[in-house]
């Protein structure tokens, strides 16, 4: 039978109603939902289900409303769909590819993405930190122009590799405008600025990641049930010392997504399921490798699509 990975979503990919559907339908997927309320100490739920939208893309409710969301949909697709011989999370995802692993319960990871979202909102101060994307550009050019305006003593980074011809720069505002304007000059026609509150997988992280090491500390850790391809290099993971590890590192590294999906598929994987709200990953495998099968799981009814039709596949 080929193999299956199953990928969890980062920020981004909220919407107000996530999870309602399959919480509504599934007592484990709104028993999780009740578990993170317990662990939050607010209504989580309220806001998943409700909103309103401002609310939810604030940063530290919006990392615990994705990684409960994607959980509570692998939650009620258990038993039901065949067990992922690798799992992956784009950013924040990783959290959710943890828990799925059995690397960290799921009231432990809400609770760390919590304060993982307010760390990395105070980081910097508002305003200070921008993000954009990059569409179309060669990456080697990209990276020389972040190095050249570095020296110029402005901070200014590749974020995120994402798939062909798109990728994320973070920085300081005046580093990722500077880099913006020295693409444009050499050819690249579209760099989008993003709508985020800070400079994330960037150097200006590095305060984040030190005093989220006191958050991860206290928290249990086990190997990996299945290996853990992991954002800072596309390599596979089952070691808790080392996924610990490499949450602390990711928070100002970039995001190796599409190597992380291009070894996947050298390991033989010919579906990758997305569990959570959004189908930005389904979209950026598309554009890696479209030979894969993809599918989406977002509400009760793609979750039995996918049970269905992986069903018929294995018969």
């Amino acid at each position: 039978m080929s193999k299956i990975a199953f990928l969890f979503p980062g920020q981004g990919s909220q919407a107000v109603g996530m999870g309602k559907d399959i919480a509504e339908q599934n007592p484990k997927a709104k028993a999780i939902f009740e578990k993170a309320n317990e662990a939050l100490g607010y209504d989580l739920q309220k806001l998943c289900f409700f909103g309103p939208e401002e609310e939810l893309k604030v940063t530290y409710h919006t990392q615990p409303a994705l990684v409960t969301t994607s959980i509570a949909l692998l939650e009620a697709g258990k038993g039901k769909l065949p067990k992922p011989d690798f799992v992956a999370g784009h950013s924040l995802g990783e959290y959710s590819a943890l828990v799925a692993a059995g690397v960290l319960s799921f009231e432990d990871a809400v609770y760390a993405v919590r304060q993982r979202g307010e760390l990395m909102n105070d980081a910097v101060p508002v305003g200070q930190g921008s993000m954009a994307a990059v569409l179309g550009a060669d990456t080697e050019l990209i990276r020389e122009t972040c190095e050249k305006v570095q020296k110029e003593g402005l901070s200014a980074q590749i974020a995120n590799i994402n798939c062909p011809g798109q990728i994320v720069i973070s920085g300081v505002k005046e580093g990722v405008e500077r880099v913006s304007i020295l693409l444009k000059e050499n050819g690249v026609k579209r760099v989008l600025p993003l709508a985020v509150s800070g400079p994330f997988h960037s150097q200006l992280m590095v305060p984040a990641s030190e005093r989220l090491q006191t958050v991860l500390d206290p928290i249990t850790f086990s190997d990996a049930l299945v290996p853990v391809v992991t954002n800072i290099d596309g390599e596979p993971k089952s070691n808790a010392k080392e996924l610990e590890k490499a949450l602390i590192s990711q928070v100002y590294s970039s995001v190796q997504w599409e190597r992380s999906i291009q070894f996947m598929i050298g390991q033989g994987v010919e579906t990758f399921i997305e569990f959570g709200s959004g189908t930005v990953l389904t979209g950026l495998m598309r554009k890696i490798d479209r030979t894969r099968k993809t599918m989406n799981i977002f509400d009760a009814e793609s979750l039995q699509q996918a049970i269905d039709e992986l069903t018929r596949s294995s018969v």
